[in-house]
């Protein structure tokens, strides 16, 4: 959906859910901001039973001029009503009449939605899906600091102070925002009352400690989210504690926190396993966090009454914990070998796949962040770095030698288009580029043979250049290593193996 579909309609009212919180105010406020300079007649309501009371929301609404208005008994018809960071119809948001419906919101695809919807949810914020409409309209948020201070207050809030951001939408928008931190700080040190830290300290005393796999689980009463990763953080720094699980459990959803201090486990791929199929999570490598939705625990259980829905909710939390340890065999290239005796001989296929000189971009010795949608990869620049991209739009790096190796390299542009273009950013100075302006065609040529076998567990793998940070490969990818260096050791995705490789 485009925001200038909309420009159609005078009369528009905006939504947020029931007692919003920062991303729903920031959210509805960017669309405001927009209806109002295209000379619309817009109102900004939130309904249900709580006026805002909250002392960080409080202050959010009158130092950045949030024009708001609680209206708890609206009986307007508006022409076009827009729900943000919600969906219409749903128990979080009063039903509001109106002649038409449009939705934009972050949150699990519910019921079908009507024609004017933006509705992604492997975004952090539903500011950042506003902040794109914005930007793919020409404006630029910057230009009204006080927009760009809610925004980012709204990522910030609904990604636990950034730590559960996994979309590189959520840390473009991070990155590019100008904003007035003064107001961010004081917001932030008004997040927790007198009754949460209460609430913080009577579930940490009730912690439970698995020593097999050295992890904490913390259950809570229900709370501002961000408490969860004030217990989490705070438990982690215990001598024998390597990852800690701290949760809530309300009547809509089941929230839950995720840290790690070990270079073993991902924080953001231990929150995406808790709440595969029944919810959402992801963060950072050492912080994350995420939802199960109780409508999709349903499916799994068929929840009669509240001490039920609790009990389910806690029973897949522990036994998804422990399974987690259980899933994985842990790899380190450098010290390992893998029988070649178990495996087939592959070449590669003849395949157009993309190249960049990393120093064509930064300078020899530069620090630089390349963001993906698997994430974000550190990298110091030499001249002898180069980055390839895949059919999927993959990256990795590859020393020159390696290129020269495997592939012809051709003096045309590598023109490809993928669901998200992998960025280039300087990280002492922020500037960013991206990769695909610089990027050239190679062909593989199939000199280097590897062995190769379809996983049968799933296998986290340190790499010989690489010993801080695995790669995760998935019952059915493969598994691999180059027949001129038995510690060159690869996992390669299933869908692209075949496409990649064919046996000798």
């Amino acid at each position: 959906m485009r925001l200038n579909e909309l420009l159609k309609y005078n009369d528009i009212v905006i939504q947020c859910h029931d007692n919003p919180d920062a991303d729903a105010l920031a959210s509805g406020y960017g669309l405001w901001w927009y209806f109002k300079n295209n000379n619309k007649k817009v109102r900004l309501i939130y309904r249900g039973k709580n006026m805002i009371r909250k002392s960080n929301l409080t202050i959010m609404l009158d130092k950045l001029n949030i024009p708001v208005s609680y209206e708890p008994d609206f009986a307007d018809v508006p022409e076009l009503l827009v729900t943000v960071d919600c969906q219409y119809g749903q128990r979080n948001v009063t039903k509001t009449p109106a002649k038409h419906i449009a939705i934009i919101d972050h949150h699990q695809i519910i019921d079908d939605f009507p024609e004017h919807s933006e509705v992604k949810n492997g975004i952090g914020s539903a500011s950042t899906i506003i902040w794109d409409l914005l930007k793919k309209e020409g404006l630029d948020v910057n230009d009204e600091p006080l927009l760009a201070t809610a925004l980012y207050y709204g990522l910030y809030t609904d990604t636990n102070k950034f730590s559960e951001i996994s979309h590189p939408l959520d840390k473009d928008m991070q990155d590019e925002l100008v904003i007035n931190r003064s107001i961010i700080v004081e917001m932030s040190n008004s997040n927790i009352s007198l009754d949460e830290l209460k609430v913080t300290g009577n579930a940490i005393l009730n912690y439970e400690y698995f020593s097999d796999h050295k992890y904490l689980i913390i259950k809570s009463e229900p709370c501002d989210p961000n408490i969860l990763g004030v217990m989490s953080d705070f438990s982690l720094e215990t001598a024998g504690v390597d990852v800690c699980l701290s949760y809530y459990i309300s009547q809509s959803e089941v929230k839950f926190s995720v840290r790690s201090c070990i270079k073993e486990v991902h924080a953001n791929e231990l929150a995406a396993f808790l709440a595969k199929g029944i919810g959402g999570g992801g963060g950072h490598i050492y912080k994350a966090g995420g939802t199960l939705r109780p409508e999709k625990l349903m499916h799994l259980f068929p929840l009669q009454t509240d001490e039920q829905y609790v009990n389910f909710s806690t029973n897949i939390l522990h036994e998804r914990m422990e399974r987690y340890f259980d899933t994985y065999e842990i790899i380190y290239a450098k010290e390992m070998t893998l029988d070649a005796s178990e495996m087939k001989k592959y070449s590669k296929t003849t395949q157009e796949l993309g190249y960049v000189k990393l120093d064509d971009i930064f300078p020899d010795n530069t620090e630089i962040t390349i963001r993906t949608l698997d994430g974000d990869m550190d990298v110091l620049i030499d001249t002898t770095t180069y980055l390839m991209i895949g059919l999927a739009g993959e990256v990795y790096p590859i020393t020159e030698n390696e290129l020269r190796n495997s592939y012809k390299t051709l003096d045309k542009p590598f023109d490809k288009t993928f669901e998200y273009a992998p960025s280039i950013r300087n990280t002492a100075t922020g500037k960013k580029k991206k990769v695909m302006s610089f990027a050239k065609t190679a062909i593989s040529v199939g000199k280097t043979k590897i062995y190769a076998k379809p996983l049968t567990k799933k296998v986290k793998l340190f790499t010989a250049l690489n010993e801080e940070r695995y790669y995760t490969g998935e019952i059915g990818d493969y598994i691999a290593f180059r027949e001129d260096d038995p510690h060159d050791i690869s996992i390669i995705q299933a869908d692209l193996f075949p496409i990649l490789y064919h046996e000798v």
